[in-house]
């Protein structure tokens, strides 16, 4: 079976339904207002109301205030939350959603007392650590620093393209790769045909 694919920093319905009918199993909706994927919570109400049946709607926060998540949730029916920054799993585990919690890798970073700690989580996104941003810069890390025995399953993301997608599941074997920069046109502009290339590339690998 190949990993699950996650689109992530959608902002429109008509790119989000592309993406689906491309063959994406998730999308990711970006609230965190620095990001240049950033997207409002009517547009992100909308892009939900039109997905498919059985593709996931993932909403992604940066340590928000419990206020800014609450508010999106009495609006928007998110079937999971990604949280991308400091939070703990305290946090994480209040709105009473499943969740999936990020760690940015980089030598020194206990994954598996990572994973301990977040044990209720339903997976680890393994990202790259950079002092640029939370997430989105299209930096990959070393997958030789992924435990092989951690408890949860890992979502794979960090400097993932078409060109490299492959190569990532065969060194890690991911339950799921997660991709924003590596299939946009240009920053925050997502593009059809490398979205296709990338979900080729994942339903090619053995």
């Amino acid at each position: 079976m190949h990993p699950r694919v996650k689109i992530c920093g959608l902002r429109d319905v008509a790119m989000a339904n592309k993406a689906a009918a491309l063959g994406a199993d998730a999308i990711g909706l970006v609230f965190y207002e620095p990001s240049p994927r950033h997207v409002s919570i009517n547009m992100a109400h909308e892009i939900v109301a039109s997905l498919p049946p059985f593709v996931t709607s993932v909403g992604l926060f940066v340590d928000a205030e419990h206020s800014l998540v609450d508010g999106v949730l009495r609006t928007l029916p998110l079937d999971l939350l990604q949280f991308h920054g400091d939070e703990p799993p305290e946090y994480c585990r209040s709105f009473g959603l499943p969740y999936i919690k990020a760690v940015r890798v980089k030598p020194g970073v206990d994954l598996l007392e990572f994973a301990d700690r977040y044990a209720d989580a339903r997976g680890l996104l393994c990202d790259a650590w950079s002092p640029a941003a939370p997430g989105g810069t299209g930096e990959r890390f070393d997958w030789g620093l992924l435990a092989k025995d951690l408890s949860l399953p890992i979502v794979l993301s960090g400097g993932l393209s078409p060109d490299n997608v492959g190569e990532a599941i065969r060194s890690v074997q991911p339950w799921a790769v997660d991709v924003s920069s590596g299939v946009e046109a240009e920053r925050g502009v997502k593009d059809p045909a490398r979205i296709a290339a990338f979900i080729d590339a994942v339903h090619a690998t053995r």
